[in-house]
């Protein structure tokens, strides 16, 4: 097993908008590429960032090798009850992820 962050050159969240968030994830090689790919499904997806299946969206750019995950914010963006108002601490939670 390894971390994405071991399998991936970078990955970055960000606001996709006031209502979800978009986590992209760019790999250097095919190999890490299809280790991702196959291994980051939408049920791991959603356990990682504790949000319902059906929120997210995930999409395969296989000649740029990047996966990109979206996903509903749960409070829109500069709520109240907002507490990442630009998106940016999701992907620290992938990267701790570990992939067969």
């Amino acid at each position: 097993m390894a971390s994405l962050s071991e399998l991936t050159h970078k990955i970055r969240s960000k606001n996709a908008g006031p209502f979800w968030v978009t986590i992209d994830l760019f790999c250097e090689d095919d190999a890490h590429y299809k280790r991702v790919r196959d291994g980051l499904t939408l049920p791991v997806i959603a356990r990682c960032l504790l949000i319902p299946e059906n929120l997210v969206k995930r999409f395969e750019i296989d000649n740029l090798k990047v996966i990109k995950v979206s996903f509903q914010r749960k409070y829109f963006q500069g709520s109240r009850l907002d507490r990442d108002m630009h998106g940016a601490q999701f992907a620290f939670l992938l990267e701790q992820l570990q992939i067969d």
